[in-house]
């Protein structure tokens, strides 16, 4: 019954999720947004940042002593003949490792400070954003909000731990191997220095390239995610509507694109590795290549060995962990973190009420279509061509025409499953291009020639539309559309009923007490009544056109037209509207479709 409710407005949810959402104009780019957070969220923590950096000091010192312990022990010890003052140095060295296991634990207990505050900080604003978002946008489902309350918000604290460990640790590791190389042998930093600043700076220019497609990632596996929710819980409804083939083609798309973005991840990693490999093994080659030449310079024996053992031991693993924490963590933290921290969305504005007053002092229109044309594909005849139509707030209109003119089409136009080619369609006064799934579901119902029933109690078949309906909402449906009958051949409202054992009359009757308590102020019937006879059809199109709202009825009977208070006639070339009488005397169409059919007593 409502793949109507949720296939077409789906797609277009899904195609807009997959688009990054850039700046609006006047608001602050990404960057410069984060970075603003940052200090505020950095300066609040200052002595927090002070301790970590002395921590981190040591950790320089640690360094230090590393590489220039190995080259004294070879260059004083060793080499000269004297055993034990090599052994002596080594002795330092080793002293120097096992001094890191405090500083270790001491980056680790201040680490705490920061990571838990900025967790606590992005739960509490993503409990805000989905509650905000709910109030905001009258019953619009943020899908995303668990992912982003528990998967998120943890891929955020760890991703920022990492970067916080690996960003310290290079600055304070290359700080002492730095100073360590410059005082073995100046001439080491000649060799050292152009692959280590060259590989750092193609790795800084792939970060933003990367980030963007970190970001592409995440929004295509939410897209997919949505687009699984969707296809689940709207499952009956596309089999009922013979939907499969448009819900599987979105589907495809979204998993397309999520594999595309996958493959662009990819190649940015491949740039990430060629940067380590640059940066970090590079100067290992030309310190080896260049030994020759740093011997004639006077750099000796050890101070080689040092020299690579602070590039080996010190400046390759910590640039490594650097570039790999930056290039995948910090990109996603990067993306987690300007989605967690966007600005909320501007309160989307209520709905016209029934009979509300635009501000020009009239009444809003319940349906409103300007100028819509509609075809069945590109270089097709046009069923829907110039199209004006405006059915007023409480009005009942009947639409007739020979089969296939168009009349399922127009119905599928002003519920919003299908965008016109043309034109501008109205509920309520808002575009329909603009309403989301949840918007839309409260503003119409369509009910389709081919009733679909699920198997359940018939009440809760009938509540489909309304869970929450009371007992009382149900029995005044059953009454109003004499369903008496039916209930009594099930064995009740709280009976378990087989579908296929139902008539198609039995299904039809069924779906329309849905409309009946359907909160919706817009029913759109598309000849859901064509299995029931003269009679039941009366009685239905009476109590439907009893409740408050807008009544809108593909008519296959003249009984159903003459109790409209407008008609309209589609004729392939252009539309004519009016009462009864009036279109007798205008319409040929119309008075050809009269002639054949059969009249009984309303």
């Amino acid at each position: 019954m409502t793949t109507e409710e949720k296939t077409g407005p789906a797609a277009r949810d899904t195609r807009t999720a997959l688009r990054s959402s850039g700046p609006a104009a006047g608001e602050p780019t990404t960057t410069r947004r984060l970075l603003a957070q940052a200090k505020v969220f950095l300066g609040r923590r200052k002595g927090v940042l002070l301790r970590l950096a002395a921590w981190s000091a040591a950790e320089s010192t640690q360094t230090f002593l590393g590489g220039y312990c190995v080259a004294r022990s070879l260059d004083d010890g060793f080499l000269r003949g004297a055993p034990a003052a090599g052994l002596l140095w080594l002795a330092g060295a080793a002293v120097a490792i096992l001094l890191g296991a405090p500083v270790v634990r001491g980056v680790f207990a201040q680490l705490a400070h920061l990571t838990e505050p900025l967790r606590d900080h992005l739960v509490r604003r993503s409990v805000e954003h989905a509650l905000r978002r709910a109030t905001a946008e009258r019953g619009s489902v943020d899908t995303t909000a668990v992912s982003r309350l528990t998967s998120q918000t943890e891929i955020a604290r760890d991703s920022f731990a990492g970067l916080v460990l690996a960003a310290r640790s290079f600055v304070f590791v290359a700080a002492g191997a730095l100073v360590g190389l410059m005082s073995l042998a100046p001439q080491f930093l000649l060799v050292v220095l152009p692959p280590l600043v060259l590989g750092l700076a193609l790795f800084t220019a792939s970060l933003r390239p990367m980030a963007k497609a970190q970001h592409r990632y995440l929004d295509a596996d939410e897209a997919v995610g949505r687009r699984a929710e969707i296809t689940c819980s709207a499952l009956r409804d596309t089999v009922a509507c013979g939907a499969q083939e448009p819900t599987a083609a979105h589907n495809r798309h979204a998993i397309d694109e999520a594999a595309a973005a996958q493959r662009a991840m990819a190649r940015w990693a491949a740039v990430r590795t060629l940067s380590v490999a640059t940066a970090g093994q590079l100067p290992v080659l030309l310190l080896l290549a260049a030994t020759p030449w740093l011997r004639r310079q006077g750099v000796t024996t050890g101070a080689l060995v040092g020299a690579l053992t602070y590039v080996l031991q010190a400046l390759l693993p910590a640039l490594q962990t650097l570039m790999t924490v930056l290039g995948a963590a910090g990109a996603r933290l990067f993306v987690i973190l300007d989605r967690l921290t966007r600005p909320l969305p501007a309160p989307v504005p209520p709905a016209a009420p029934h009979g509300a007053r635009s501000r020009t002092g009239r009444a809003t229109a319940a349906l409103e279509l300007s100028r819509v044309r509609a075809a069945y594909g590109p270089g097709t005849r046009a069923v829907l061509d110039d199209l004006d139509l405006t059915v007023e707030d409480g009005e009942h209109l009947a639409v007739v025409g020979p089969s296939g003119i168009g009349k399922s089409t127009l119905l599928q136009v002003a519920a919003g499953l299908l965008a016109p080619d043309q034109g501008d369609v109205r509920l309520s006064g808002r575009p329909v291009g603009q309403c989301t799934p949840p918007e839309l579901a409260a503003l119409r119902v369509l009910i389709p020639q081919e009733a679909y029933v699920f198997t359940g109690t018939l009440r809760d078949n009938l509540r489909y539309l309304r869970p929450d309906a009371g007992r009382s909402d149900v029995d005044e449906a059953v009454r109003v559309l004499a369903l008496e009958p039916l209930v009594a051949r099930l064995g009740g409202l709280d009976r378990p009923l087989t579908p296929e054992a139902l008539s198609l009359g039995e299904r039809q009757l069924i779906a329309l007490g849905r409309a009946h308590l359907s909160p919706a102020p817009l029913l759109l019937l598309d000849e859901a009544t064509c299995h029931l006879d003269p009679v039941a059809e009366a009685t239905a199109e009476h109590a439907l056109r009893a409740r408050p709202g807008t009544l809108v009825v593909v008519a296959h009977r003249l009984s159903s037209a003459l109790r409209a208070d407008r008609v309209l006639v589609l004729d392939g070339t252009r539309a004519q509207y009016g009462t009864h009488e009036a279109l007798l005397a205008r319409s040929a169409l119309y008075r050809d479709l009269v002639g054949h059919w059969n009249d009984v007593p309303r």
